[in-house]
């Protein structure tokens, strides 16, 4: 078919025609694929945001359960705040949904307070736990007169004494030796039911050679006196001579450190808890002890153990195992049952007691363990799994204590 090119003239050809069909098309194309992928999109990214939500990754979830245990206020200590009244609304929320045991609600709130308040927690893990106990602190002064050859030292008072007694309180009077004789020893005055007492009492050592007195370590031994057991050491403090300028009075505040015969030499007991909060009662039941000191003559011990249940540093309700004659890895196996309600488990203390039978005289002391939510780590541990495990017998060894 012949077309007239001047009939033509202006009109798209039919190449231009074909390709704005095909661009159009492409187009339209795109378009729709576009839509499609955004969906798409949108629906993934729906899933994988509710994906995150639900497992959550380590670093969310971790980050999480940080914030509801600690709170770092400005100055930069961890402070934990989990049932702390003034606490945000998001951390509150956050505390609601944690699942809940089957113990009651008064357990639980006292179980977490007490978790909380304990020593020995998360916040002080990796520390050394004597860097934490404070057996207080004692002043004195020393000087020698060169005229008279005589060594005077005088006992001033101590501050801050740890409380050895039931009663919440202390007996403290002081040894002072002159090492490496032990044989030759003065004592101050005890000072009834006082942590902070006041000697002021002066002693002296005549007749001592200067040569002789720089070649001595000054010894001072702070103890608990006991009228009915061995009186209990509370702390000590020794001093070279010859570090010190003995030509006029030195006065000096020295804390006071753990007696050197330690609480690991005493022996070990080994012991479980159980706690069962519908019976409001722990069973306490003494299994065995390990290489206890040797506290008679023939180098053995009749060891027994008494129990004491105290409420606010009163005693409640003592019980003891039977003696097991000269041996000093003793298998007692004796439970003891106390009635402890919930609400007065934060003031309750169990005190164990290992003891030496001897039948000519007042039966020793071979070493003492305070079980509580206030006592040492090792105790505070035992207490906490005692709580956080009902109706469970929690068994654990100890470190007999002076």
């Amino acid at each position: 078919m012949y077309l007239d090119p001047e009939t033509t003239k202006g009109a798209p050809s039919r190449d231009v025609l074909l390709v704005s069909a095909i661009i159009t098309i492409s187009l339209s194309v795109t378009i729709v694929l576009c839509g499609i992928c955004q969906w798409c999109q949108r629906k993934l990214g729906k899933r994988y945001k509710n994906s995150l939500e639900t497992v959550g990754t380590p670093d969310s979830s971790r980050g999480r359960s940080e914030k509801k245990a600690i709170k770092l206020p400005s100055g930069g200590k961890a402070v934990n705040t989990a049932a702390v009244p003034g606490q945000t609304q998001h951390e509150e929320a956050d505390h609601k949904t944690e699942p809940r045991s089957s113990v009651s609600d008064l357990v639980n709130s006292l179980t977490s307070e007490m978790l909380m308040l304990s020593p020995g927690s998360e916040d002080d893990e990796g520390h050394d736990s004597s860097s934490r106990e404070n057996l207080g602190r004692i002043q004195f002064s020393v000087g020698y007169n060169f005229q008279e050859s005589t060594l005077t030292v005088k006992i001033l008072k101590a501050q801050e004494l740890p409380a050895k007694d039931f009663s919440g309180t202390s007996d403290p009077f002081v040894k002072i030796y002159l090492l490496p004789d032990k044989k030759h020893k003065l004592e101050t005055k005890v000072k009834r039911k006082n942590l902070n007492p006041h000697w002021n009492e002066t002693f002296l050592f005549e007749g001592f050679p200067y040569e002789k007195v720089v070649q001595r370590v000054l010894y001072l031994q702070v103890l608990d006196y006991d009228r009915f057991s061995r009186n209990d050491p509370i702390g000590e403090v020794s001093i070279p001579l010859n570090k010190v300028d003995l030509t006029q009075m030195q006065t000096f505040w020295k804390d006071l450190k753990p007696c050197s015969d330690g609480s690991g030499s005493r022996g070990e007991l080994l012991l479980s808890l159980c706690y069962n909060p519908s019976a409001n009662s722990i069973v306490v039941n003494i299994i065995k002890a390990r290489n206890l000191k040797a506290m008679d003559i023939g180098g053995t011990s009749d060891p027994y153990v008494k129990v004491w249940l105290m409420y606010k540093d009163k005693r409640v309700e003592k019980k003891k195992t039977v003696v097991m004659k000269r041996c000093l890895n003793p298998v007692f196996n004796e439970s003891f049952i106390f009635d402890i309600p919930t609400e007065k488990l934060r003031e309750t203390t169990i005190v164990i007691t290992v003891m030496d039978k001897d039948k000519l005289s007042r039966n020793d002391v071979i070493g003492k363990i305070y079980l509580s939510w206030k006592s040492g780590p090792g105790e505070v541990k035992h207490w906490k799994d005692m709580i956080a495990h009902p109706r469970q017998a929690v068994a654990q060894w100890h470190q007999l204590k002076a």
